[in-house]
């Protein structure tokens, strides 16, 4: 088996978030949802609905409690971004 690892990071943004309430399944075939508010998102669009499933260190499934602070982590392709352009609309387009 090889090592795919790359010496070359992918860009990256971590983002505080909160996790606000624990979704209950209504049926044991739809898992647990955990809603989490991310910090520094506009305020409409600020929360996130995931599985409220993860794997510890030991590789244990564990869940998220309420009120947990955790951080959101957004990773790209190197070759799904452009440069940010601080002057213009946001959008990597420069005007002459």
């Amino acid at each position: 088996m090889s090592d795919k690892s790359s010496t070359t990071e992918k860009p990256s943004t971590t983002l505080p978030a909160t996790v606000e309430k624990i979704i209950r399944s209504p049926s044991p075939s739809i898992p647990e949802r955990a809603q989490l508010a991310v910090e520094g998102g506009d305020h409409l669009y600020r929360e996130l609905r995931i599985e409220n499933a993860l794997i510890d260190e030991n590789g244990d499934k564990v869940r998220l409690k309420q009120g947990a602070e955790v951080e959101v982590t957004i990773e790209a392709e190197v070759s799904a971004t452009i440069p940010k352009n601080d002057e213009g609309n946001g959008h990597g387009n420069s005007r002459p």
